[in-house]
């Protein structure tokens, strides 16, 4: 047990700028605690994230007021039809003094990057997106790049209009860590809200509160943080059960046409770490896995045409597998 109180003690130490981070984002963004929550999550367990939401729910905005937080460099990408790859990784240019080429590197070269939209770009530009996102580095002609640390892609995408969008096929949909549905405030923080934003002139200013190389310090601890082999079993269950719900005694096979793969095991696990952090607890217990499993697998559960002839939503199914694998 004294190997968990250190970690424990270590944690609590690491994760004082967890709660001054929370504070600064807060002075700009009312609530959004769950999306402010899950950025930190993504940001010291090294996992991408996927936004989805209507518009007007301050996705962009939180990204934005994250990184001036961190005092690192960011980069917003309005993904369009006609994007091109070296529109986002950079290009050679051609100089016809020297008969030489010189690299021009593009927007992807920064610690965060925003892919606004991400669903409105042609498939070649999200292939181009999912190497700098898989390997950490881009290609350019001839020569690799690694892309600098922390990196983060936040992408975000409208689930209203899919007029001239390019669904994310599944196996990039799976590269993301964690998928986020963003609701609509409460009656309470829209008030808050129209109270601090509606003005013609908005000033928005955060002061950076983190810097780059403490994330990276956090990052180490977050590795060390205690998962019991009981909670490792129970990830592999509930992993399992959306590929087998039968071994489970779960009637709907019918329902699930692919189960989640071993990249969910290993985010679930880095995530419930993460979340398990952001609490200052140097341990992570099954309410960790619970409460930041959604996220993990509403992506990477595919349902049947049964299952969406009868409205049953890969949120449905991963919420009754919560419910009904055993916990430890």
């Amino acid at each position: 047990m004294s190997g968990i109180t250190a970690i424990n003690e270590k944690v609590k130490a690491e994760s004082g700028f967890v709660q001054t981070l929370t504070t600064q984002i807060g002075t700009v963004i009312v609530g959004q605690r769950y999306l402010i929550e899950r950025l930190l999550v993504g940001l010291l367990a090294n996992g991408h994230i996927l936004i989805e939401g209507v518009p007007g729910l301050a996705k962009t905005m939180s990204v934005k007021v994250l990184a001036q937080a961190i005092d690192t460099k960011f980069h917003r990408l309005q993904f369009t039809p006609d994007l091109l790859p070296a529109d986002l990784i950079g290009t050679l240019v051609y100089n016809p003094k020297d008969g030489a080429f010189t690299t021009k590197k593009g927007p992807i070269f920064a610690n965060i990057i925003l892919a606004d939209e991400i669903n409105r770009a042609p498939a070649k530009v999200q292939s181009a997106l999912l190497e700098a996102m898989q390997e950490r580095q881009v290609t350019i002609g001839e020569e690799t790049y690694k892309l600098d640390d922390p990196f983060l892609v936040l992408a975000t995408q409208n689930p209203i209009e899919q007029e001239g969008t390019y669904p994310l096929p599944e196996a990039q949909v799976d590269r993301f860590m964690l998928k986020l549905n963003i609701l609509y405030p409460t009656k309470e923080e829209e008030h808050e809200i129209l109270k601090r934003m509606a003005v013609t002139d908005k000033k928005i200013s955060v002061q950076p509160v983190v810097k780059p190389a403490d994330i990276i310090r956090a990052r180490k601890v977050v590795d060390e943080v205690y998962m019991d082999e009981k909670i490792e079993k129970y990830i592999i269950d509930i992993v399992f059960a959306t590929r087998n719900p039968g071994a489970y005694k779960l009637d709907m096979a019918n329902l699930i046409q692919y189960g989640a793969s071993p990249r969910a095991s290993i985010n679930l696990t880095l995530a419930a770490k993460a979340y398990a952090f952001i609490q200052g607890r140097g341990y992570v217990t099954p309410q960790d896995v619970k409460s930041i499993g959604m996220d993990v697998l509403r992506h990477r559960v595919i349902v049947t045409y049964e299952a969406e002839a009868e409205d049953i939503t890969s949120e449905t199914i991963v919420k009754r597998i919560f419910d009904e694998v055993p916990v430890p």
